[in-house]
C-alpha cells in the first residue's frame, strides 16, 4: 500500500517538476548565442539568418530562440515574429516603456556583447515578466537571445 501511495504521489510531483524546468535559463540563452555566432563565422551570414529564422531550426530551444538584428535595429532574423524582419526596432519598447534596444546597440558597438534587461509578456502564460538578454556583435549585426527570469 505505501508503494502504491508513493508512485500516485511521485506522478503528481514529476509532472509539475517537469513545467518548471521548460523556462530555458540565462546562461543557456548565452551558450546559444556563441553557438550561434560560431555558425555564422562558419557558414556565413545569409545561411546564419536563415537558420535564425526557422522556428524548428537548430536556435530555437524550449522558449529560447535566436534572433538578430543589424547596428541600425533593423531585424534580421526573428523566427517567432516574422513581421519584424525587416523593420527598424531601435525605438521598441518594453512593457515599462524602456527603449532597451538602443542600450543593447550601443553596448554592442562599444564592448562587442553584453547583456540587457527588459520586460515583455511571455507567451506562456500571458504576464509580463523580466527578460534578459545576451547579445555578440558579428560582421555588422548583433545576434540575441533572451530568457525570462524564474
Amino acid at each position: 500500500m505505501r508503494h502504491a501511495i508513493t508512485a500516485a504521489l511521485l506522478c503528481l510531483i514529476l509532472p509539475a517538476a517537469g513545467l518548471a524546468e521548460e523556462r530555458a535559463t540565462t546562461k543557456e540563452a548565452e551558450v546559444m548565442v556563441h553557438k550561434a555566432v560560431e555558425y555564422m563565422k562558419t557558414n556565413g551570414q545569409e545561411k546564419a539568418l536563415a537558420a535564425y529564422n526557422d522556428p524548428k531550426g537548430p536556435f530555437a530551444f524550449r522558449d529560447l530562440y535566436i534572433m538578430s538584428m543589424d547596428l541600425e535595429g533593423t531585424i534580421k532574423a526573428h523566427p517567432i515574429r516574422k513581421d519584424f524582419v525587416g523593420k527598424n526596432h531601435l525605438n521598441f519598447k518594453d512593457a515599462d516603456g524602456k527603449a532597451f534596444n538602443q542600450e543593447l546597440l550601443a553596448t554592442a558597438k562599444a564592448k562587442g556583447k553584453g547583456w540587457v534587461e527588459y520586460k515583455m509578456k511571455n507567451p506562456a502564460n500571458d504576464k509580463v515578466e523580466r527578460k534578459v538578454a545576451y547579445f555578440e556583435a558579428v560582421d555588422g549585426v548583433v545576434v540575441l537571445c533572451g530568457a525570462f527570469l524564474k
